[in-house]
């Protein structure tokens, strides 16, 4: 049984993660050049264990890049990805509860709801990195949010993309459906229980046996 569908938002929801990737790609390229891959390291991580881990003893700087962050976020263009809103209406229809589980925090979500007002209403929570106490690819997150729906993680099944955001879900003991928006079927298998290329072809019965079946070879779960 399923008692809550814990959603990831950029990547899975809405189609942002070239945005992102474009943005700090650029903060990479100009004040960490000697890491070539710094936009994907960084990738699902909440802002603040970004500077934490690469702008520590560096407030100024790390100051101006949260103010070009937010004037960024605020002028994306956000847009849900293709059988988003149908794939919500049959596992609510169902009766299995929805949350969103982002390590984006209630800034980020305030620009998003300007141009998607009716995004949060679809869902049952909201959890934003304010939420989270640690971040992605820590579990903490999905173990919260499963604990204030109701659920245990192992009763829950997770939607994610980034290679963080699976680790944060399978790590949480979670059902974990990894989407290929983001990273190769080969980067996700290693981390998901079932893959998927998005949620438009997401199949939730199967999603639901294999919950069940899950749960029958481990009864304790």
């Amino acid at each position: 049984m399923i008692k809550a569908a814990l959603f990831d938002l950029d990547g899975v929801i809405i189609d942002t993660e070239g945005q992102y990737f474009r943005f700090w790609d650029s903060i990479g390229k100009a004040f960490f050049p000697e890491i070539a891959d710094f936009a994907n390291r960084i990738k699902g991580n909440t802002l603040t264990a970004i500077f934490t881990d690469y702008f520590e003893g560096k407030e100024t700087l790390a100051k101006d890049v949260e103010q070009r962050l937010l004037a960024f976020e605020d002028a994306m263009n956000y847009e849900m990805f293709p059988g988003v809103e149908t794939f919500l209406s049959q596992t609510r229809a169902v009766g299995i509860p929805c949350a969103i589980v982002t390590s984006s925090n209630r800034n980020k979500m305030a620009s998003l709801t300007k141009q998607l007002p009716t995004l949060t209403a679809m869902f049952d929570r909201v959890f934003t990195a304010e939420d989270a106490g640690r971040g992605k690819p820590f579990p903490d997150c999905y173990q919260r949010a499963a604990e204030t729906m109701g659920a245990s993680p192992e009763e829950c099944v997770v939607f994610e993309d980034s290679v963080n955001g699976l680790r944060a879900g399978h790590d949480s003991g979670a059902f974990v459906v990894g989407l290929t928006t983001t990273n190769s079927h080969d980067i996700v298998g290693q981390w998901a229980d079932m893959v998927c290329e998005g949620l438009h072809n997401c199949p939730l019965e199967a999603i639901v046996q294999a919950m069940a079946r899950r749960q029958a070879d481990y009864p304790t779960l």
